[in-house]
């Protein structure tokens, strides 16, 4: 892995040089985009973006864990989770990039 990650920043700069925005649009649509996906995930709705994969959320019920260093049983609160599942076609191509 490079341990390069990818940025808002890169997302605006790949719409300013592919499509031929300025900056300040290019910035103001992944700000837009992004806040969508936001929204529609916190009212409780599912994200699905074809080729690319699912962004749900998960209801977690209260359960008793463990402290791991004292053995000390802690309650955990339920809690809603976001989870992603990834596409076929998006599982293939990562697994394409990592066969050198």
């Amino acid at each position: 892995m490079t341990g390069k990650t990818l940025t808002r920043m890169d997302l605006g700069e790949s719409l300013v040089r592919e499509i031929g925005l300025s900056r300040s649009e290019s910035s103001d649509l992944v700000e837009s985009v992004l806040a969508h996906l936001s929204d529609t995930l916190v009212s409780g709705e599912m994200v699905k973006i074809s080729s690319f994969g699912t962004f749900s959320l998960r209801d977690k019920k209260a359960r008793v864990g463990r402290n791991p260093k004292t053995g000390e049983e802690a309650p955990i609160i339920p809690r809603r989770v976001l989870t992603f599942r990834p596409s076929h076609l998006m599982k293939n191509s990562v697994a394409k990039g990592n066969k050198g």
